[in-house]
């Protein structure tokens, strides 16, 4: 065993998973708690609410003596006595807020789409702290900024302009000073209702004409930004240019299908960047991996062990788990040579999800 981790954070299955495979004995703090957490870890606290995790991490920390604190979205700047790997906290506020976010890019001439004037239409609207994309939306009118203002009472935001194109992302790993990418990834969103814009799976690697482009600005704006370790940043591509969205200052949704598509150790690479140690070059790709993660399209409870479907299944629900319109169910995977062939596999697993979840 190389040492003892505490990963925390709203979801941890696939940094928790990753740390176990690099020969880490792993305990985790989490929303979920989904089934196959429990095959990576030696121990695990489930919390209901954000404000629930600061004690639920505490208790941990009381259970067991750490070697290191290794934190997801939700547990950035919280306070433990654990040594942090990872971004220090002072460093992190900076990018868990769109619009530092956006002046930094500005600042270090960046392209990313305009900060828009009141009143001008169509606009983004994205809410300045929070992730995975869930209330972003496109606005095209003042009736309807008002509306989403009334569905996200007292939410601070920011408007931008709208960029077509594809989201896409570079998973990099950097030391404070310099930085390597690791993969580039195609995002896919809902695509659809007042969550459109949510993240629920993504394809690695992103093959697309910039995709090089892409990774050299990347590699700049994560050696710029300080931070340390693991860190995504977010992009919008069409045929002439791409424009960064934002800074991910953590381990992001993409873990699994980084790892699957260039047979690596991202938590390793987490690890030996926390000590200055990046590696030589990106990992040759091996493979094409995609992941969907599927949503409830009513209210059901899961009656079916999905565990053996494991092979191609993760995030898997407890039996007996009750789920209400629109919440995440499970992960599915699919991989190939080609994005095509990763595809069609993909769709082949989701029809034998589905069938035994009805």
């Amino acid at each position: 065993m190389k040492g003892r981790v505490l990963v925390a954070g709203f979801s941890t299955r696939h940094v928790a998973q990753s740390a176990f495979r690099a020969g880490y004995e792993v305990c985790s703090v989490d929303h979920f708690c989904d089934q196959d957490l429990s095959w990576y870890t030696r121990d695990r606290i489930k919390f209901e609410d954000l404000a629930d995790l600061p004690d639920a991490l505490d208790q941990m920390s009381r259970r067991y003596a750490f070697d290191m604190l290794v934190v997801t979205s939700g547990a950035e700047e919280l306070p433990s006595s654990i040594p942090l790997c990872g971004t220090p906290r002072q460093n992190v506020a900076r990018f868990l807020d769109k619009l530092d976010i956006q002046h930094f890019f500005e600042k270090n001439m960046i392209a990313v789409p305009r900060l828009l004037p009141e009143g001008a239409f169509p606009a983004m609207i994205k809410p300045r702290c929070g992730a995975g994309g869930w209330r972003n939306a496109v606005v095209s009118t003042a009736a309807g900024q008002e509306a989403w203002e009334l569905l996200y009472p007292g939410v601070d935001y920011i408007r931008q302009e709208m960029i077509a194109g594809i989201p896409a992302s570079v998973c990099c790993v950097a030391d404070g000073k310099q930085a390597r990418a690791i993969a580039t990834n195609e995002q896919l969103l809902q695509g659809k209702g007042s969550a459109s814009f949510g993240f629920c799976g993504s394809i690695t690697p992103f093959e697309h004409p910039l995709a090089g482009t892409m990774v050299k600005i990347a590699e700049q704006i994560a050696a710029a930004s300080g931070c340390i370790g693991t860190l995504g940043i977010d992009f919008v591509v069409d045929d002439e240019q791409s424009h960064a969205i934002e800074i991910n200052p953590r381990f992001q949704g993409t873990v699994d299908t980084v790892e699957r598509a260039h047979g690596c150790n991202l938590f390793q690479y987490h690890v030996d960047a926390c000590a200055d140690i990046l590696p030589p070059a990106s990992p040759a790709k091996k493979q094409v991996a995609v992941r969907s993660i599927l949503f409830a399209d009513r209210d059901c409870t899961i009656h079916a062990d999905l565990t053996a479907l494991k092979n191609f299944v993760a995030d898997i629900p407890p039996v007996g788990s009750s789920f209400e319109t629109g919440q995440a169910l499970v992960s599915v995977y699919g991989w190939g040579e080609t994005r095509t062939a990763a595809m069609a596999l993909l769709d082949k697993h989701i029809s034998t999800v589905t069938q035994y979840i009805q």
